[in-house]
């Protein structure tokens, strides 16, 4: 007979004492149950004592945790949290340099525990941390540990990091200004001042406006030119934070500071080319560099032209002039005002202008805006030969050959802004970035030149009139896309795969893609594709499986912090437990033996995803990020009585373990990746089935079996020849 399920078996642990093996109701008061262990081992003062995990984190157990204890879960008497507490905060205000360093020490690992956090907070704790810090008497070891606990207790959301005193801030501050200082109190130090920034109502904080003044862009350039991975990825994480929370105006500052400083072109050949494989985290940081300084465009890019701006009016003049410099000249006091208008009327029709006796007009549409005008001053200023060339040959075809330099500019201006995502705002979790961009200083300007000539030379190709206008530009869109989607390391790699994918070689990719696509619509290949689909269905589930058991490094992602806590989950060789367990940084593979945690798989109920996991409905308060909750997902287990919840770290792992534990659960596979893959090996395995078939027209229907001889004379009577 099972047990009933409000009892679960469990060994409770003593150091010097044999462990008791007992049957723990859950629903006796945990007072009770601490109680009865102290009597058995005739120990008084039950109420000084409380039970911990013997293994993994070692969290306190309490009655709202309770429920998470399994059978045959191993449990240790441990000092209560409020008597650990007391005694670790008088070791760390010690004379003794052993006691406070061991004290700390201990700090730094209990403080992950909300219990015990709670219980040292409520002593003050934290002030007590204050004054070790700001007193700077501290060894290095000793800051490293005073400060991973302040880090651990400030993750539990009990105290907001506005309330952090100057004094504290000022001390941090002065660690990463140091050189003489350690580098795990330097990492430290930075992701301190990186959730002080991002965590504090900026506008109104003190803390930011001192973390902003203290900490010099040179400094954190300096951090980012170290060997340490780690260092430089802390340091990355501050410059992102204060980029991020600066206004409009000091981060156009800010960039163009780092521009002096030849940031991107460090990046580019030391982090980006370096030997060591790139970091997610600092792949996301290089994603969301790259996305602030490509939206500084934003502002003029949703900016229509002023007519009456004599600026703006003096860069479209600009334009003119640089390309009729000649023809516009004339003996002054020569030309009537009416006369010069005629010209400029001409001259603005020449360079592609649809309203040329006013091209303003032009650029009213916003986006691209003043974008686009900013783009085509660039192209002529910066290559005016070129820029001449392109208008001057146009001008001088016939009217419907001419490719239009003004409005091919403003349509392109607004492709490669749809293409790179201009004004959309960062991803918290996207990791795609262009490596070339790190390449260019002036990255858009510089792309812009090269696909302007693009556009000239493929409207050349197609023989285009001005009704083609729009398919030009959409050749011209399939260009640009497929070329970075082969990400090109630099500009002018860029530029020559672009003009190597001519107008021919996208008809070519065109047609090969239609006719790949009218070939597997035939009927005998549509029930081809029914017959193989089980058994590719059953390779992609076995891949699925076979992920799992490799496992993967999870990111516990609070609304504090996104990142330094992991967690490592594996499904076990046979198919029948999943294994998990928090981990430290660096890594990568756990043995499933040292994963504490599990679950057998007879016990999973469902799996939800999104919204729906109970992780994000706790937090429902908040303004949920959109990319975090579509990497979300739990599964449910024991009688839907407790789950247990994931956040993938891409889009591909939360497919990958998705469709692996709907296998498990014995349902259908749902991810856009398996049908990515089953669509990717349904292809490769048609083309092998019908390669005997190339350039052979596969019929409908299949032939008529033909009608019997009239007679059988023309076998061959073997009875003659055995006589």
């Amino acid at each position: 007979m099972p047990p009933p399920k409000d009892v679960v078996k469990i060994a409770i642990q003593m150091v010097g004492a044999i462990p008791q093996l007992i049957d723990l109701q859950q629903t006796k008061p945990l007072a009770s149950v601490v109680k009865d262990v102290c009597n058995a081992w005739s120990l008084p003062n039950a109420e000084h004592y409380a039970l911990q995990y013997a293994d993994g984190r070692q969290t306190y157990i309490t009655e709202s945790n309770r429920g998470e204890i399994k059978n045959g879960s191993i449990l240790r008497l441990a000092t209560s949290p409020g008597q650990e507490a007391e005694r670790l905060y008088g070791g760390i205000r010690s004379n003794n340099v052993d006691v406070k360093t061991d004290s700390l020490k201990k700090l730094a690992s209990l403080s992950q525990d909300v219990t015990f956090a709670q219980e040292f907070i409520n002593r003050n704790g934290l002030q007590q941390i204050f004054y070790i810090v700001e007193e700077g008497n501290a060894t290095d070891e000793m800051l490293a540990h005073t400060l991973t606990a302040f880090m651990e207790l400030m993750e539990h959301d009990f105290v907001s990091w506005e309330t952090l005193g100057t004094d504290f801030i000022k001390k941090i501050v002065s660690y990463i200004n140091m050189n003489a200082v350690d580098a795990s109190v330097q990492q430290l130090s930075l992701s301190v001042l990186e959730n002080v920034v991002s965590k504090t109502t900026w506008k109104t904080s003190h803390t930011f406006e001192l973390v902003k003044k203290e900490v010099t862009l040179d400094r954190l350039l300096t951090h980012l030119q170290v060997t340490n991975a780690q260092l430089q990825l802390k340091a990355m994480a501050l410059l992102i934070a204060l980029l991020l929370a600066a206004t409009d105006t000091e981060r156009q500052e800010m960039m163009d500071y780092l521009r002096e400083k030849n940031i991107r072109q460090f990046i580019y050949k030391n982090i980006i080319h370096s030997s060591e494989p790139l970091a997610d985290e600092m792949a996301h940081y290089l994603y969301v560099l790259q996305s602030v300084s490509l939206n500084l465009c934003e502002r003029r890019m949703r900016t229509s032209m002023d007519p009456y701006s004599q600026e703006q009016r003096e860069l479209l003049q600009s334009l003119r002039q640089t390309a009729f410099e000649l023809e516009s000249e004339g003996p002054a006091g020569t030309s009537s005002t009416e006369r010069r208008r005629s010209l400029c009327a001409k001259e603005f029709r020449k360079l592609g202008f649809v309203n040329n006796s006013n091209p303003a007009e032009d650029l009213c549409r916003a986006p691209p805006g003043l974008l686009a005008l900013d783009n085509m001053v660039y192209f002529s200023r910066h290559t005016p030969n070129v820029y001449s060339r392109f208008v001057l040959e146009n001008s001088s075809r016939e009217d419907k050959h001419e490719c239009p330099f003004a409005r091919s500019s403003i349509q392109l201006t607004l492709i490669l802004c749809e293409i790179l995502h201009i004004g959309e705002p960062c991803s918290e979790t996207a990791q795609a970035f262009y490596p070339m961009f790190f390449g260019q200083d002036h990255f858009f300007e510089e792309l812009f030149c090269i696909c302007i000539q693009l556009v000239n030379k493929t409207w050349k190709e197609m023989r285009a009139t001005q009704e083609d206008f729009d398919k030009v530009l959409q050749v011209v869109r399939e260009q640009i896309t497929r070329t970075l989607s082969l990400k090109p390391t630099s500009l002018e790699l860029f530029k020559t795969r672009v003009n190597a994918l001519n107008y021919s070689e996208i008809l070519k990719l065109r047609q090969t893609e239609r006719m790949h696509q009218e070939e597997l619509l035939a009927v005998p290949v549509l029930e081809l594709r029914e017959r193989l689909r089980p058994e590719l269905l059953e390779l992609i589930r076995q891949q699925r499986l076979l992920h799992l058991c490799e496992g993967t490094l999870f990111r516990k992602i609070s609304s504090r912090r996104r990142q330094d806590k992991l967690w490592y989950c594996r499904l076990s060789p046979n198919h029948k437990v999943l294994h998990y367990g928090d981990v430290e940084e660096g890594v990568c593979s756990p043995p499933i033996e040292s994963l504490p945690d599990k679950i057998p798989v007879a016990d999973m109920k469902m799996l939800v995803v999104g919204k729906d996991c109970s992780q994000t409905k706790e937090k429902s308060s908040g303004k949920q990020n959109k990319d975090v909750l579509e990497l979300t997902f739990s599964i449910v287990y024991d009688m839907e009585q407790y789950s247990l919840s994931f956040i993938a770290p891409t889009r591909y792992e939360f497919c990958l373990w998705t469709d692996g534990l709907n296998v498990l659960l014995g349902k259908e596979m749902t991810s856009e990746r398996m049908r990515t893959d089953l669509e990717t090996l349904m292809s490769m395995e048609l083309k092998l089935r019908l390669l005997d078939l190339e350039n052979i027209s596969i019929p409908d229907t299949p032939p008529p079996v033909p009608k019997p001889p009239s007679n059988l004379n023309f076998c061959y009577d073997f009875s003659h020849t055995e006589q």
